[in-house]
């Protein structure tokens, strides 16, 4: 994309983020003959998954083969996709103005986040290193894949115990290892019992890898338990610089904080929208992707308004001067 040229013409919509959220806003955008930029840094959270989910005849798809056929999607329509990451935000006349980390500039009449969230993972070796494979969050995104398998539930919030029920309906072999999580109420003991969920009290050491697979969870102390798959509960966090930049404010939820917005992702800030992950913590991708679009039909009904009364006003102007 030419920088330079998008400084001085401005486009109809700035989108940042890339992911389904973002792309599915740039296409429906651009078939609107809205002009669109897309600014992506290439962080998709769900990179290191070896596929997505529940996403309509398009299951098991690779992450990145999903978002190549967005991009060119997105293209084909005539959106530009620039590949940098947006720094800042301001206000520009009746506009934005978004700083780029190479140096350039993208000036548009709206802007949608679409900027997803970072997964705060728990401090415990092994986590990290098997991240969207061995070790997993979501039943619904990657459960089927660990179905019937030695699935152990590291405890880090009171939410972990919904998620060992959980996964007891993907496997009969399910172990809640309480770690940092509140102490377990009688009633939600006796639900994991009941449900042959076995609680393990103590405190994750690491987990035990071999090769790039997980062999087990280890306790302080040494114990160590087999197991064939980890769950942990992040804590979920949307990427919010540029929106506190613009004057807007997270909003705090048990498990992180999301970019609060009313009907099809308007935010608090006037002229801003936002969509995905950005303001919906469990946003799977294909709900991610329908955010954006409608998102962007929000974006571009308001746009439709605008140039309506802006050629009211110089209708009027110009019959003044007869």
């Amino acid at each position: 994309m030419n920088t330079e040229h998008t400084r001085e013409a401005g486009v109809d919509v700035a989108v940042i983020g890339g992911g389904a959220a973002g792309l599915s806003a740039a296409v429906a955008l651009a078939r609107s003959l809205r002009s669109v930029v897309v600014v992506d840094a290439g962080e998709q959270r769900n990179a290191p998954a070896a596929g997505v989910h529940n996403v309509l005849a398009l299951d098991g798809t690779s992450p990145l083969d999903l978002l190549t056929a967005g991009r060119e999607e997105a293209e084909r329509y005539g959106a530009r996709i620039h590949r940098d990451r947006a720094v800042t935000a301001r206000r520009h006349g009746e506009g934005f103005e978004v700083g780029l980390a190479g140096g350039g500039v993208v000036r548009s009449r709206r802007l949608l986040l679409a900027t997803g969230l970072v997964d705060e993972l728990p401090d415990i070796p092994g986590v990290r290193e098997l991240w969207g494979s061995g070790v997993l969050h979501c039943a619904y995104c990657h459960g089927w894949e660990v179905r019937g398998q030695r699935i152990g539930v590291v405890g880090t919030t009171s939410l972990s115990a919904h998620q060992a029920l959980m996964f007891r309906q993907l496997s009969g072999h399910v172990t809640l290892f309480t770690h940092t999580m509140p102490e377990l109420d009688d009633q939600t003991r006796e639900r994991l019992t009941a449900r042959d969920i076995g609680i393990v009290d103590g405190t994750v050491e690491r987990l035990r890898t071999d090769n790039g697979t997980l062999r087990g969870v280890v306790l302080t102390g040494g114990y160590e338990f087999g197991a064939d798959a980890a769950t942990v509960t992040p804590r979920f966090l949307a990427r919010e610089d540029l929106y506190e930049q613009l004057g807007g404010t997270l909003t705090e939820h048990p498990l992180g904080a999301f970019v609060g917005t009313s009907h099809m992702g308007k935010t608090d800030v006037p002229g801003v929208w936002a969509a995905g992950n950005s303001a919906d913590l469990g946003a799977m991708v294909a709900a991610s992707s329908g955010s954006g679009a409608a998102a962007a039909t929000a974006i571009n009904a308001d746009l439709v308004t605008e140039n309506a009364d802006a050629a009211v006003h110089a209708r009027g102007q110009t019959a003044g001067h007869r």
